[in-house]
């Protein structure tokens, strides 16, 4: 039967969240939340941020003209408006995008008889600020996050268990495409599993470390070319007690983590991957 994988083989958890109750902690989190959403999903939502502000502001100004009289002497040189030349509603969320980007054509323009104006400029101009820095903030961080980077880290389809210096090692193989290198880069892996305590307490997902150098520093990776990293089994090791058939039989997936830092942006970067039972080659 086909085995239902833990983290795929690019590096995507098949973890869903369900039963999730207290989603307010979502809102409290909105920075990484919005960083987190989908491309289509986040750039609705900047479109979104500029357009409802624009509009909200642009309703503020329509109300204050209408409710001064102005567009009742429109054309009336001896009326000093509140803002020059707004005749509509269009017009107002015209100047209301001039004020929040800063555009300013000079044709519409805010009078000094205006203080209700005067307060509703500052408020704008102090809002749009802020929804510039937390908008194109969410963006940068969006583009710059490393998650291409690590498409271009490639582990080995399979994972082998042969003798290695007359010991018996698991090993696997992780190379770097590109020319720019992964800085202080580090390897760990997991073995999980179903397990039982002997107090009878079952656990179907069991994480246990697998060592791959962390005693030695073996685990510190210089990659720029392919490296094979090993795993000893020893009487510390969880396959210890494994035969080979046993192997071919047993239920298990292997997950390994490469986290380091891009060279170019130094960010840190992490790219996993798995071995399920049929994907660990003996001899």
């Amino acid at each position: 039967r086909k085995r239902q994988r833990y983290v795929e083989k690019d590096g995507k958890c098949n973890v869903q969240h369900g039963n999730v109750r207290e989603t307010y902690r979502y809102l409290t989190d909105i920075f990484t939340t919005l960083v987190d959403l989908k491309w289509r999903f986040s750039l609705l939502i900047f479109i979104l941020a500029y357009a409802l502000t624009w509009l909200f502001f642009g309703l503020i100004w329509w109300v204050i003209a209408y409710s001064r009289g102005d567009l009742e002497h429109l054309g009336d040189h001896s009326w000093t408006p509140c803002v020059n030349n707004l005749n509509g509603f269009v017009s107002a969320f015209l100047f209301s995008i001039e004020t929040e980007t800063t555009i300013g054509y000079g044709h519409r323009v805010i009078t000094d008889t205006c203080p209700e104006g005067i307060v509703l400029l500052l408020l704008q101009a102090i809002l749009g600020s802020m929804v510039n820095a937390f908008m194109v903030g969410c963006m940068f961080v969006k583009i710059s996050q490393p998650n291409k980077r690590a498409e271009t880290l490639v582990f080995s389809s399979h994972a082998v268990v042969s003798l290695r210096d007359d010991r018996l090692c698991l090993m696997f193989r992780v190379g770097d495409l590109r020319d720019s290198h992964i800085v202080e880069a580090s390897i760990r892996a997991k073995l999980i599993q179903s397990k039982q305590t002997q107090e009878g307490e079952f656990i179907p997902l069991d994480q246990t470390d697998l060592s791959v150098g962390f005693e030695t520093g073996d685990d510190r990776l210089f990659l720029v070319s392919p490296l094979i990293i090993s795993h000893e089994i020893d009487e510390r090791s969880p396959f210890w007690d494994v035969s080979r058939g046993q192997l071919e039989r047993d239920d298990f997936e292997i997950v390994v983590i490469l986290e380091g830092m891009v060279e170019a942006t130094g960010m840190l970067c992490q790219v996993c991957s798995s071995y399920l039972v049929d994907e660990v080659l003996w001899g």
